[in-house]
């Protein structure tokens, strides 16, 4: 069954999103106003260590008054290549820059609501270059142990779908476990 959409107009908008209304037509043909976000993409990124310890942020969501471990991420500017957002996010947000990059996996954390789509990338290796120019974006930053994701995926500690399951990802490409004590 697929909703269609007939018109789309902009409600409000500024450099970050757009918040837009949508005329969708049910496939019975009843119609209803759906709101729905715009939003850039955006780009994710750590680093995983040669001890299997994986790059993280300590922050404060404000929105949903909750700290948990996240991903260094951030909006791609317009013209960016995505890979290259990836790297500045993490840079500007830890003071590490990572070595290559790969790409892990895109997501779309919300699409009953929004069309934003999170690329998140990885790399073997990083280059500490001082503090990081955004430290405002998180209390700390930390290593750690891949070993310990699963479990604090479970205690809520990794609140951010997106990024529970890169990490998981990660937890699964590098240690190859999928078990949950």
């Amino acid at each position: 069954m697929q909703w269609t959409k007939q018109n789309e107009q902009t409600v409000y908008s500024n450099r970050w999103f757009r918040v837009n209304l949508a005329d969708v037509e049910l496939p019975d043909g009843r119609h209803l106003d759906h709101f729905l976000i715009r939003l850039r993409p955006v780009a994710v990124a750590t680093v995983v260590n040669q001890a299997n310890e994986v790059l993280l942020l300590w922050r404060h969501r404000f929105i949903t008054d909750s700290w948990g471990w996240e991903l260094a991420a951030g909006v791609v500017e317009d013209g960016e290549d995505i890979a290259y957002a990836a790297a500045r996010e993490l840079e500007e947000e830890t003071g590490w820059r990572p070595g290559p990059l790969r790409h892990l996996m895109s997501v779309e954390p919300s699409n009953g609501l929004t069309d934003a789509r999170h690329h998140i990338y990885w790399a073997d290796e990083g280059e500490y270059i001082g503090h990081p120019v955004d430290d405002f974006e998180s209390d700390r930053r930390e290593w750690v142990p891949l070993k310990l994701v699963p479990d604090m995926v479970v205690r809520g500690e990794v609140p951010a779908a997106n990024m529970a399951a890169a990490l998981l990802l990660l937890h699964h490409l590098r240690l190859g476990q999928d078990t949950v004590s």
